[in-house]
């Protein structure tokens, strides 16, 4: 029974310091996973007519020519590529090569004691102090400590607490809590 319990606890401290880390990470494009908001780029070389820029909507859904309907929330970007270049190949391309970029970020949320709260443009290397900076600065009773992010991790809305340091992803909401004096 002793097992069991010891088993368990480390298993929840795993988890616990996976979420920790997947929140203090800075922002990586090739783990990034896509989502509503996101604008894309999607380039087929040689193929003029299946090259096409698209912001992937609220279902998490894009249309693309020639295929319909493609499911690109959670995501990464290769496997998009992956998973249009399969779908390209044998009936209408024999290899075709596929690349996409993001052309613009869905945005990040900073609510509480800043200036001016609200949804800004996501760019890499974004900081809370940074955020801070976009948002025209903290309040007069902002806490420096008692700040946290609400970021969805695999698949789960995760509340974490963070430093002016820790990175910031796209879609991430930003709370800074008022100080007590």
């Amino acid at each position: 029974m002793r097992i069991n319990t010891l088993h368990q606890l480390v298993l929840i401290a795993i988890s616990l310091v996976g979420c920790t880390q997947a929140i203090a990470q800075g922002f990586n494009s090739y783990d990034y996973e896509l989502g509503p908001g996101d604008q894309i780029e999607i380039v087929v070389f040689g193929e003029d007519d299946l090259s096409i820029d698209s912001q992937i909507g609220d279902n998490g859904v894009i249309n693309y020519p020639y295929i319909g309907e493609l499911h690109a929330s959670g995501l990464t970007i290769r496997a998009l590529q992956d998973m249009i270049k399969s779908d390209l190949k044998g009936d209408y391309l024999v290899n075709p090569i596929v690349q996409i970029s993001i052309a613009q970020y869905r945005p990040f949320f900073i609510d509480g004691e800043v200036e001016v709260p609200g949804g800004y443009p996501f760019q890499p290397g974004l900081t809370i102090l940074k955020a801070a900076a976009l948002a025209q600065g903290f309040t007069e009773r902002a806490s420096r400590e008692k700040i946290f992010i609400t970021r969805e991790i695999n698949g789960e809305e995760k509340i974490v607490k963070a430093e002016l340091g820790t990175h910031i992803r796209p879609g991430d909401i930003v709370t800074v809590e008022q100080r007590f004096f």
